[in-house]
């Protein structure tokens, strides 16, 4: 699946799932901007890439950020082929426990996040004859967990906003997909693991959303990253790739 030679955006790029996709995508010839929140893990991860990357600080719930992200992008290697766009973040809460400000700040980063990267995107690549866009959605998205209305919303909005903008550009060679993980085991669950009164126990009841009864890798969602990115998927717009261990056939009692 080779993309050699075709830039590439990747959004929360600095931990996890977008670490994972931008180095694989560099493995596999690409230029890779890693962008995210903390400019440190950008540049870190850029580094550790090599000259075929560069971070950049991005949030990318503000359209200044984001046009800036695209201008950094096209000053420097002409073009814009592939968008990720992962930045994303959740929390505990249902629709009476969750702050208003929380609520706003999911929404802003996780789907307003995507328009903004994507409209200054788009006309790049229209420019240059198309690309493919890759939105970070989830299996909740369709099956839902308890206690987390505001990321379940978020990423059912993300798998709309993915269809919509499929119809809209795909005679402008544009297409847009999205991966939908399952729970991954990342740097942010690590955390919650290590302030957990029972990590163990927890890191069990997370396994069991998966009916392969454990965690996903962001590796292995890169590697779906990947697939979407490369002429390999060629005839996929508007799709859903689910790749999550079988959670969105199982139950979701966990929280």
């Amino acid at each position: 699946m080779d993309l050699n030679q075709r830039v590439c955006i990747v959004t929360g790029g600095g931990s996890g799932i977008g670490r994972a996709t931008a180095e694989l995508f560099a493995k596999n010839g690409a230029y890779v901007v890693v962008a995210d929140v903390n400019e440190d893990a950008a540049v870190r991860v850029a580094n550790e890439i090599g000259s075929k990357a560069f971070g950049v600080r991005v949030d990318v719930s503000s359209a200044k950020d984001a046009e800036s992200m695209v201008e950094k992008t096209t000053a420097k290697w002409g073009r814009v082929d592939v968008l990720v766009n992962n930045a994303g973040f959740g929390t505990t809460g249902n629709v009476v426990t969750i702050p208003e400000e929380t609520w706003d700040r999911i929404m802003s980063v996780n789907v307003k996040g995507i328009f903004l990267c994507s409209k200054y995107v788009i006309p790049v690549m229209r420019r240059n004859g198309g690309g493919s866009i890759i939105n970070t959605t989830s299996y909740t998205a369709t099956s839902a967990i308890a206690d987390r209305t505001a990321y379940v919303a978020s990423k059912g909005a993300i798998s709309s906003l993915t269809r919509a903008m499929a119809m809209d550009h795909a005679k402008e060679g544009i297409r847009v997909n999205a991966v939908a993980p399952g729970t991954i085991d990342s740097p942010y669950f690590t955390k919650i693991f290590a302030e957990a009164k029972d990590p163990a126990k927890l890191r069990s009841d997370f396994n069991a959303r998966a009916v392969m009864d454990r965690m996903g890798t962001a590796e292995e969602i890169a590697e779906a990253m990947l697939f979407l990115a490369s002429d390999r998927s060629r005839f996929a717009t508007g799709s859903i790739l689910t790749v999550d261990g079988g959670s969105s056939i199982g139950n979701h009692l966990v929280k």
